[in-house]
């Protein structure tokens, strides 16, 4: 499926004629697989929220972390538990 970018209606206001053209891209990148559906990533896990077990929030400044032979990037956390509210990191390991 792929989104038309151009509204086919008659559209005076020139905010909303970006704003529909705007939508139309990321829908047509989410359809692509290009682009993740959710807007919640984060730069540490959630300390509070309502939030449900198997909630993953996204780390918005994943960076490599750990010692040498055992180095990590965390690319977001996952919900345990919801109360108390937990949330365990999601790493993948470097080779580094």
């Amino acid at each position: 499926m792929i989104a038309n970018k151009n509204p086919r209606i008659a559209v005076s206001d020139p905010n909303l004629y970006r704003e529909l053209q705007e939508h139309a891209t990321l829908l047509n990148l989410m359809t692509d697989g290009r682009l993740a559906g959710t807007n919640n990533a984060t730069t540490a896990a959630p300390t509070t929220g309502s939030y449900a077990i198997g909630d993953y929030v996204r780390n918005s400044t994943p960076a490599e972390a750990g010692s040498a032979g055992s180095k990590y990037v965390v690319l977001g956390w996952v919900c345990t538990d919801n109360d108390p509210l937990t949330f365990l990191p999601c790493r993948v390991l470097t080779g580094n």
